[in-house]
C-alpha cells in the first residue's frame, strides 16, 4: 500500500472509479467515431460531399480525439448548410417552404430535393432526395452535433484532455499509470467528479445524435435492399 493510500483510504476505491469511467467516456467516443463515419459515407457516396473519412487514433489523447470528431461534425455542419442554400436558391419559394412543412407528404419533399439533386450533380441517385430531406427537413442532426461539439470542446480543455486513449488493453496497474500520468495522484477525486459531470450529459447527447443519424443510414440500407 502507497503512503498515498494511507492517509487517503479512499484511494483504491477512487482508482477503480476511475477506470471504469474511462472505459464508459472511450466507449461513448468510439460509438460516436463509427456513427459519423457512417453518416460521412452516405453524403460523400449520395450528396456529392468530399469529406474525409474518420477513425479513433488510439495513440492519441482524449484532447485529440476530440478534436477530429468536432472537426468532422464541422464539416456536416457546413455541407447540410450548402444543401439547404441550393435548394434555396433552385427553388421557387412555395417549393422550398414545402421541404420545411410538417404537413406536407414527405414522398413530395423527395421528389422535390431529387429534383434539385439531379442538377447540382447531374446524375442522382434515387436515394439522394430522401436522406436530403431527411438532413434539412428536420434540424435533429444539427441540434445533436452542436450539442456534442459543444461538450467534446469541454471534455478537451477539461483535466481529460491530456489521457491517452490506448490503455484498454493493459493491466490495472499500468492503466492507473498511464491515466494518473498527467495530473497529480492526489487528484484523483477531481478526476473521477471531472469523469462523472462530462459522461452524464456527454452520453445523453450521444445517444440522441446516434439515434438521429441511425434514422438516415437505415433508411439508406432499407432502400438499397
Amino acid at each position: 500500500m502507497t503512503l498515498s493510500d494511507l492517509l487517503y483510504p479512499d484511494n483504491p476505491k477512487r482508482r477503480q472509479e476511475v477506470i471504469r469511467l474511462h472505459q464508459e467516456l472511450l466507449d461513448c467516443m468510439l460509438v460516436n467515431f463509427h456513427a459519423t463515419d457512417e453518416l460521412i459515407a452516405v453524403l460523400n457516396a449520395h450528396l456529392g460531399c468530399t469529406i474525409a473519412q474518420i477513425k479513433m487514433e488510439k495513440g492519441g489523447t482524449i484532447k485529440e480525439n476530440c478534436d477530429i470528431i468536432i472537426q468532422a461534425m464541422s464539416e456536416i455542419q457546413q455541407e447540410v448548410w450548402k444543401i439547404d442554400k441550393e435548394m434555396k436558391e433552385m427553388l421557387e419559394p412555395v417549393l422550398y417552404q414545402k421541404l420545411y412543412d410538417i404537413k406536407e407528404p414527405e414522398v413530395e419533399k423527395i421528389a422535390i430535393a431529387h429534383k434539385v439533386f439531379s442538377i447540382v450533380l447531374g446524375e442522382a441517385t434515387s436515394i439522394a432526395g430522401m436522406v436530403a430531406v431527411k438532413l434539412i427537413g428536420s434540424n435533429i442532426i444539427i441540434v445533436a452535433v452542436n450539442k456534442l461539439v459543444t461538450l467534446l470542446a469541454q471534455i478537451g480543455a477539461s483535466v481529460l484532455g491530456g489521457i491517452g486513449i490506448a490503455i484498454l488493453g493493459l493491466g490495472i496497474d499500468m492503466v492507473l499509470q498511464a491515466i494518473l500520468g498527467a495530473v497529480e495522484r492526489e487528484q484523483l477525486l477531481a478526476i473521477v467528479k471531472s469523469y462523472e459531470e462530462h459522461l452524464a450529459e456527454f452520453k445523453a447527447a450521444s445517444e440522441k445524435y446516434q439515434h438521429a443519424i441511425t434514422e438516415v443510414t437505415s433508411m439508406v440500407k432499407c432502400k438499397i435492399k
